[in-house]
């Protein structure tokens, strides 16, 4: 397991204050245990990472990518940040800022069912 980085917590806070307007709509979407009574956690450290939204019960952390996440230096970071969560027994979903914001009942249909499954499991 990586080591955990205090200063990621203040950075994470720093995060929550200024989240996207992606991350604003999801966050409504997963707060107060809407999805199978399961609790999310937002701008969450794991290891030496900050999450956009995580899930302990399901094992599950969702990430939302900007426009920034396409640049080929960020593409190689998100490949080996997920390959390393997934090491951990993470189940890691990825969705762009776009879906989001037009396809919002259908990504939260997507996080309900690896919810789902990951419960079972």
């Amino acid at each position: 397991m990586l080591p955990y980085r205090k200063e990621n917590k203040l950075l994470a806070r720093e995060l929550r204050n200024h989240a996207t307007e992606a991350e604003r709509l999801l966050w409504e979407r997963l707060r107060r245990k809407q999805i199978l009574n399961a609790p999310f956690y937002r701008q969450k450290t794991l290891a030496n990472f900050i999450v956009d939204f995580y899930c302990a019960a399901a094992q599950l952390v969702i990430e939302l990518d900007g426009s920034q996440h396409y640049a080929p230096n960020a593409l190689v970071y998100d490949v080996e940040r997920t390959r390393i969560l997934e090491a951990m027994g993470l189940l890691v979903l990825r969705f762009d800022n776009r879906q989001v914001m037009q396809e919002l009942d259908a990504v939260v249909q997507i996080i309900a069912d690896a919810v789902r499954v990951r419960l079972i499991s």
